[in-house]
């Protein structure tokens, strides 16, 4: 009903706690939709990627306190969380790739190695130099996500349950 009369500021407090997937997708859309005409939207919300799908700019909130502000792209790179992971074909490539990466955690059980990752393709050139591409069976490369932002940013602190993400979207 509030749409209707056409405002220019739309306040949301998370309007899709409870919504079945379909439903939290169509709310997206109509967020989008109204961002697009010109309306600007505040939105709380405990889902990160909810904040990550439609954010222009994110605050993040620990104890009623703003602890970081930006962009998604800008909050991710705040934080460490990226990293490569690459599973080989045999224990003794993986062992011969380890010894050229001590930074990395090995999983023999699943032939995996997991490297932390700077980001940027010179990082990752340079940690997937020397890997012979016959041992690689497969190849997964990962960047910090908004949770290893709020779990990176919050909680330090006695503090009381986990702040909503706040966000913005205007046109």
């Amino acid at each position: 009903m509030t749409l209707i009369t056409r405002p220019r500021l739309v306040f949301l407090d998370e309007p899709t706690t409870g919504l079945d997937p379909r439903s939290r997708r169509e709310l997206w859309t109509i967020v989008r939709e109204q961002v697009a005409v010109g309306v600007t939207v505040l939105l709380t919300t405990q889902y990160l990627e909810e904040a990550d799908h439609l954010a222009d700019r994110i605050g993040v909130l620990d104890g009623g306190r703003l602890v970081a502000e930006g962009t998604a792209a800008q909050l991710k790179r705040r934080v460490p969380g990226g990293h490569v992971s690459v599973r080989f074909t045999d224990a003794h490539a993986l062992a011969a790739a380890a010894v050229g990466h001590p930074a990395a955690s090995r999983d023999a059980e699943t032939l995996t190695l997991r490297m932390p990752g700077e980001g940027g393709i010179a990082g990752l050139r340079r940690l997937l130099d020397g890997l012979d591409d016959e041992s690689v069976a497969d190849l997964t490369v990962s960047s910090a996500d908004l949770d290893d932002v709020f779990l990176a940013l919050t909680g330090r602190g006695a503090a009381p349950a986990a702040a909503p993400i706040a966000q913005e979207m205007s046109a």
